[in-house]
């Protein structure tokens, strides 16, 4: 051997290929062609088998919590099939929403940024539900408050949120509460300790 191909040789911060190596490699990326999945292959957006199921949980839990992935996209799939069945929307973000009961069923009055010169002024707003239900149009089946960023809630207020379609008939509730690797749900009152009645679980039996 050379002397310039051994200063070659030590000089190079990587390794040099082998057949082992290519034989080792070649391995790996057969096992990672097993594991994939036919959503790897063509775009999870496209495989959506459950998406009578979620039809079906709407309309019996009337309050679902949701956990979507990180990417975001995927929960417009599940929204645009409640669009197409009928379902209004009112979107709402939980970080500035303030009381839900106050703002969603009741008279709220709200207080614009006075900038230290303006007097105090405070404004009075209509329940956003109620109004929205009175602009619902004949053919709608109901409303939707999907609720983005839920996490930040307490869980007093996803308990008000779980409840609120027994106060409204015709509301649903979708409240994203979370990230998972999969778009996947559960009921609101599970998440926000209630039993399926409407009552606070508790741990323990009572004295």
């Amino acid at each position: 051997m050379s002397s310039s191909a051994a200063a070659l040789r030590l000089s190079s911060p990587l390794p040099l290929a082998s057949s082992c190596g290519r034989r080792r490699r070649r391995g790996r990326a057969a096992a990672f062609s097993i594991r994939c999945g036919i959503g790897d292959l063509i775009g999870g957006d496209l495989v959506r088998p459950d998406l009578g199921r979620w039809l079906d949980d709407v309309e019996k839990h009337k309050a679902l919590a949701v956990y979507s992935p990180h990417e975001g996209g995927y929960e417009g799939r599940y929204l645009n099939r409640l669009r197409y069945k009928g379902y209004r929307f009112l979107d709402l973000t939980a970080r500035g929403l303030g009381d839900p009961e106050s703002t969603l069923t009741k008279i709220h009055p709200v207080c614009p940024p006075h900038l230290g010169r303006q007097p105090i002024a405070r404004w009075y707003f209509p329940p956003e539900v109620d109004y929205r239900l009175s602009l619902l149009h004949p053919d709608a089946i109901g409303l939707v408050v999907w609720i983005i960023e839920a996490k930040v809630l307490s869980k007093a207020e996803l308990q008000f949120l779980a409840l609120l379609p027994s106060l409204r008939p015709k509301v649903r509730v979708i409240a994203e509460c979370g990230n998972w690797r999969k778009f996947v749900w559960k009921p609101l009152k599970e998440i926000a300790g209630l039993s399926p009645g409407g009552e606070l679980e508790t741990s323990g039996s009572q004295q």
